[in-house]
């Protein structure tokens, strides 16, 4: 909804080159909840939140970037509402990211080595035709 709100924003602003990044994240946003609610049965081997976490990032980074040039380089109102929504976004992007982030970790530690689950004792791992 937020990027939706920037879209709308950059299209009544003088700014109106940078719309393609909040329009671009939106349908970004869109396909992957439609890829989730209809594939996540089919591919079960992938990790969903990993595209999601990427997805993020990619979007805090970019709004940021467009938010500072929005508010620097343009003086109309519009274009201070869309980079003052772009920052807004940026804090939520981050936000998402984070959490999506300690669940990456979360996930990554379930099938370490290192972890009680995934060591195997010495005869577990000895071969008992070896002898």
């Amino acid at each position: 909804v937020l990027s939706f709100i920037i879209f709308v924003c950059y299209i009544a602003s003088l700014a109106a080159s940078f719309m393609m990044a909040p329009l671009i994240e939106f349908l970004l946003a869109l396909l992957l909840l439609f890829a989730y609610s209809k594939f996540v049965k089919k591919f079960e081997g992938l990790y969903w939140p990993l595209s999601d976490f990427l997805r993020c990032v990619s979007a805090a980074i970019i709004y940021f970037a467009i938010s500072i040039a929005a508010v620097s380089k343009y003086s109309d109102g519009a274009s201070k509402a869309a980079g003052v929504f772009g920052f807004v976004a940026t804090i939520v992007f981050a936000i998402d990211f984070y959490v999506t982030f300690n669940e990456l970790v979360a996930f990554l530690k379930q099938g370490s080595p290192d972890s009680p689950e995934g060591q195997k004792t010495e005869d577990e791992n000895s071969d008992s035709d070896s002898d």
